[in-house]
This record gives C-alpha cells, structure tokens and sequence, in this order.
C-alpha cells in the first residue's frame, strides 16, 4: 500500500507541472500589459519600457515561465497590483474561506444524495422511487444562484432565521456563528452535486444488486439491511467515490457565482475581482492554487480505491 501511494503521489509532479504551465501560458495569452495597469494609461513609452524590463516581461515566455516557476517554488507568488499585497497570504486566506463552504456542501451533498440514491434502487419503480427522480430532475436543472436568491428570500427575509449574507456577523465570531452563515450557500452549492451523487449511487446500486453474491446472500437469510449496507453499498462505492472526487473539486472552483450572491469572501469571488481588474498576478496565484487542489483530491479518490477495493494497489 505504502509503494503505492508513494507511485500516485510522484506521478502528481509532471501533472502539476502541466497545471503551472497552462495556468502561466492562459494569463500569457490573455488581452492586457502588466506594465500599463500598474504605471496608469497616461504613462510614457520609456517608463513603460523600462516596467517591462524589471518584470522580465520583454523575455521569452519560455524565460519568463521559468522565472516565474522558481519563485512560486520558493514561496513567492508575486504582489497584487490591485490590493498591493502579497499574492500567497490573500489567496491562502480567501482558500479557507472556500474550503469551509465546499467541506460543508460536500458534506450535505454526501449526507442527502447516498441515502436518496439508496432508497430509490431498493424501492425501483415504486412511487417512491419516480418522486425521487423527479425531485432529482427538479434538483439538476436549477441553476444554483436562482436557488441561491430563492433560499435567502424564504430564511433570511421571509422567517428571518439565517444570516443573508457574509461569513460573520458582526458583533459575533466563532463556529456557530459560522455555521449560520455556512447554511444557505452550502445547501445552494450542496443540491447539484448531491442531485449527481443521488443518481449515481442508484445506477451503480442497480447494478451490483443484479450480482450473484447478492442472490446468494438473500438465500443465506441475511437480513436484508445488512445485504444492502454490507454487501451491496460497499461493492458500488468505487464509482460514487468518483463522482463526489469530481462533484468536491467542482465545489471548489465553481462556487464563485454562490460567492457572489451571498457574499461570501472566498477565492472564487477573489479570482473574478482580479480578473475584472486585469490583477495577473493574483489570477495565476489563485488558478494555480485551485487547479493544484483539484489534483490533490483526485489523489485522494485514488488511495480511497486501494482501500475499497485492495486489488488495485497490486495492479
């Protein structure tokens, strides 16, 4: 298991390399001069000139990704030219933020869409079953930050129980402060992926239950719920582990128009302010970071199969 591991954790070095140099090559490519943003539009030819060269902008992009690759090596991650600050602190605090709210909706997406996807394949066709498809359809086509609105207009304007917006009050910190105000972006990011979650665990149930095992392990007289749960769910976790290593990384770099809609200070609503602001270096330090996470939890989904299922770490 440990050579495993270890095999999976070399093999994540040429892939984010591959994330460093497309994440470089996209802001490479994209309209804007670094130099004219930080001097103003009414800087001179020389001035700008001489920008240029201090920042290795008139280098080889080949050159200029190099230099650029070392310094984040070293933990330099350049300076915003927008809030004047150094790059890796904001992104890491803004990064909490956002890690918050996608453990907490990936945690509700788990906790609602395994059960219901469950109950749906051991109750097929039933009543039961088509309301829960439909809910499910209902679910998936909702885009998120409508669902967003609605969620802030009925607990927070209309009950006046949960926080509209924000990540603290005001005149109150600490967790349970924060878990109100985690509640309705989590469960407006949580619905799709827990709608995804849902329908893949009843697929992937469907089809173990057809197994022969399962057959054997109903005429033994085992009690059905342990069939299910022992026997059936932990055969069928391979594919929804997949889905919920995909659905977390979409949480985590695709929660920005949540972000917008409830305020929530996180590295999504950070990397469209700086893109608006044409703020390079902040773009590429939060892409990287980002990306580079959604790396690392597809190797975690990757270790998580060798212990599902033992033959794969032989292979």
């Amino acid at each position: 298991m440990t050579g495993y591991i270890i095999r999976r954790i070399l093999a994540l070095i040429p892939v984010l390399l591959g994330v460093s140099f497309l994440v470089f090559l996209i802001l490479y490519l994209a309209p804007g001069d670094p130099a004219l943003i930080i001097l103003g539009p009414k800087a001179n030819a020389t001035s700008l000139a001489q920008l240029r060269h201090d920042l290795g902008l008139d280098q080889p992009f080949l050159i200029q990704y190099l230099r650029w690759l070392w310094r984040v090596l070293q933990g330099d991650w350049g300076r915003s030219i927008q809030l004047k600050r150094e790059v890796l602190p904001l992104i890491l605090t803004r990064f909490q933020a956002t890690a918050y709210l996608t453990l907490f909706s990936a945690l509700l997406a788990i906790l609602f869409g395994i059960p219901a996807g469950i109950i749906s394949a051991t109750h097929q066709y039933s009543l039961l079953d088509r309301v829960s498809m439909v809910g499910i359809l209902i679910g998936f086509s909702m885009p998120v930050f409508w669902l967003g609105i609605l969620l802030q207009i009925f607990f927070s304007i209309y009950l006046g129980i949960l926080p509209v917006s924000g990540m603290q009050s005001p005149n109150q910190q600490g967790f349970p402060d924060l878990l109100r105000h985690l509640v309705l972006p989590s469960m407006a990011l949580a619905t799709g992926a827990a709608v995804i979650i849902a329908r893949m665990t009843r697929s992937s149930m469907l089809e173990v239950m057809q197994q022969d095992y399962i057959r054997t392990a109903r005429a033994k007289g085992q009690i059905e719920r342990l069939v299910i749960y022992r026997h059936a769910l932990r055969n069928a976790l391979i594919p929804i582990v997949t889905v919920i290593g995909l659905q977390v990384g979409y949480l985590l770099g695709g929660d920005i128009l949540v972000e917008i809609v409830f305020s929530w200070p996180g590295i999504g609503l950070l990397m469209m302010n700086g893109i608006m602001a044409r703020d390079f270096p902040l773009v590429q330090g939060a892409i990287l970071l980002v990306a580079s996470s959604y790396v690392v939890i597809n190797l975690i989904v990757d270790i998580l199969y060798s212990y599902l299922d033992p033959r794969i770490h032989y292979q």
